[in-house]
């Protein structure tokens, strides 16, 4: 499967059948992504972790263009269906569905959650994506927690999108030690260097994840990786 960085927590996964998965696009308020095309972004599946604007700030105008299919939590899910998007799939944590393209689980994280005009955005959480091309984690915005050893327990991860910013979410020591828990030995690094809380050294934060034997990718803005 390919996998485009578009800054932030945004990113696409494009599948071996030409499904397109875009999670969190927070593009054309990141300065950093500039030069990404927004309305050039196609999509069949939206994936939204939780509803802060620096997730979900793109969502709707890209939902409404391409028509794709919204998929998140309960409330995320229907505070877009109150704003006109027809399709929606809202879920909670521990369950599971299968889509067209493979089977989703919302899973724990811990954050907070609020949508863009205040209102509540339920609890914010993260993905496990089984696909018949390989499984990969989303842990969305998160601390470090005890539940992401249960997803090492109960999937075989071919690899995972962790946090690392800090200060708002896990940092690079944190977040490595997420990844030795649900078992992925390769990790693309997310929520990172947009705002001055959250810059990282990045040779830093590959040592980290270097130590317990996992490899860290920070993908260029509008880079696309072969996982």
């Amino acid at each position: 499967m390919k996998l485009t960085y578009y800054g932030h927590s945004s990113f696409a996964i494009e599948l071996a059948d030409g499904t397109r998965l875009l999670f969190d696009p927070f593009i054309s308020p990141n300065e950093a992504a500039s030069d990404i095309e927004v309305d050039a972004i196609e999509a069949d599946f939206v994936l939204l972790t939780h509803g802060h604007a620096d997730h979900v700030a793109d969502a709707e105008s890209i939902l409404k263009r391409t028509g794709a299919t919204l998929i998140s939590n309960f409330e995320v899910a229907g505070w877009f269906g109150d704003k006109g998007i027809e399709k929606t799939h809202g879920m909670n944590h521990g369950g599971g569905y299968d889509f067209p393209f493979g089977r989703v689980k919302y899973v724990n994280a811990i954050h907070s959650s609020s949508m863009p005009d205040g209102s509540y955005g339920g609890n914010p959480g993260g993905f496990v994506i089984e696909t018949p091309e390989g499984t990969f984690y989303v842990s969305g915005d998160t601390a470090l927690h005890f539940d992401m050893k249960l997803i090492g327990e109960r999937h075989r991860l071919d690899f995972a999108l962790l946090c690392i910013g800090d200060n708002f979410t896990m940092g690079p020591a944190d977040a490595a030690i997420a990844a030795e828990w649900v078992g992925a030995k390769k990790v693309v690094g997310t929520h990172y260097d947009t705002f001055p809380p959250i810059k990282i050294d990045h040779d830093q934060a590959k040592g980290a994840f270097a130590e317990r034997g996992v490899e860290l990718l920070l993908p260029a803005i509008g880079e696309t990786l072969e996982l």
